[in-house]
């Protein structure tokens, strides 16, 4: 692939970095650390003991944290449905 005045590789270093961020990313907003809250973070209701056990760490209510995947599901991503090299196929 001609990189312009990147050297060979550099591209494909560059989306294998990206990948691996985000990979980073969400495996850090999976496992939580610490001691969980006994009330949520955001709205100040209990968090159930099963929760807390479930997972160590939890910070949220389960009402909160469903509204918080709700919001991060709508985050941007790539559109590959309008990409020209998916037309092709």
């Amino acid at each position: 692939m001609a990189g312009g005045w990147a050297r060979d590789g550099a591209v494909s270093e560059q989306i294998e970095a990206s990948i691996s961020d985000e990979l980073a990313r969400l495996k850090a907003r999976r496992a939580p650390q610490g001691d969980s809250l006994m009330e949520c973070a955001e709205c100040g209701e209990d968090i159930p003991e099963a929760r807390r056990t479930a997972l160590p760490g939890v910070k949220l209510c389960l009402d909160c944290a469903s509204e918080r995947q709700g919001r991060d599901a709508r985050r941007g991503g790539i559109n590959r449905r309008g990409s020209k090299d998916s037309q092709l196929k």
